[in-house]
C-alpha cells in the first residue's frame, strides 16, 4: 500500500510540475527547408506561448521552380495554432510533440515567357503534426508533416527559444 501511495504521489508531482514546451509569453523562431510537389521551399516562422500547452504562430515560405518554359514562384504566409501534448502524455521536456490547424495565404505566380498568371484561389486551411528535440533549453531541431502552405509536404529545420 505504501508503494502504491508513493507511486501515485510521484506521478502526481511529476505531472503537476510538467511545463508546456513553450511557456506563456515566450517566443521561439523556426527555420528550415520543406518538401512539396513544387520543389524545396525554405521557411521561417515565429511561435508565441499563449498558455499551458497552446501556442500561436506565423510563418512565411518561398519556393521557385522551372518546368519547361514556365517559372513558378510561391510565397506563402501562414498563421497557426498548436496544442502541445507533453503534459498530457508525460513526454520528457527535451521533446515537444504538437498538432494543430493553420490558415494560409499564398501568391503563386507563373511566368510563361511574356504573360504572368496568378492563382485565383490563394486561401487555404491545413492541419499539421510535428515534433521538436531540444539539445539544451534554447536550441533544437524540428520536423513537421502536413500544413497547407508551400511546405505542405513537410519540413525540417531548427528552433531557437528566446
Amino acid at each position: 500500500m505504501k508503494k502504491t501511495a508513493f507511486l501515485i504521489t510521484l506521478l502526481f508531482v511529476t505531472f503537476s510540475y510538467a511545463q508546456a514546451p513553450l511557456e506563456k509569453g515566450k517566443l521561439q523562431i523556426n527555420a528550415g527547408f520543406g518538401t512539396s510537389g513544387w520543389g524545396t521551399p525554405v521557411y521561417a516562422g515565429l511561435d508565441y506561448g499563449l498558455g499551458n500547452n497552446f501556442t500561436a504562430g506565423a510563418e512565411v515560405s518561398y519556393v521557385s521552380y522551372k518546368y519547361l518554359s514556365y517559372t513558378s514562384t510561391i510565397i506563402g504566409i501562414q498563421v497557426n495554432g498548436n496544442y502541445h501534448f507533453n503534459e498530457l502524455l508525460s513526454i520528457p521536456t527535451e521533446w515537444d510533440l504538437y498538432a494543430g490547424l493553420s490558415g494560409n495565404y499564398y501568391v503563386w505566380s507563373i511566368d510563361s515567357g511574356g504573360s504572368n498568371v496568378v492563382d485565383d484561389t490563394p486561401f487555404g486551411i491545413g492541419a499539421q503534426i510535428g515534433a521538436r528535440y531540444f539539445f539544451n533549453e534554447q536550441f533544437g531541431i524540428n520536423i513537421e508533416g502536413g500544413g497547407g502552405n508551400a511546405t505542405s509536404g513537410g519540413k525540417i529545420g531548427i528552433t531557437y527559444k528566446f
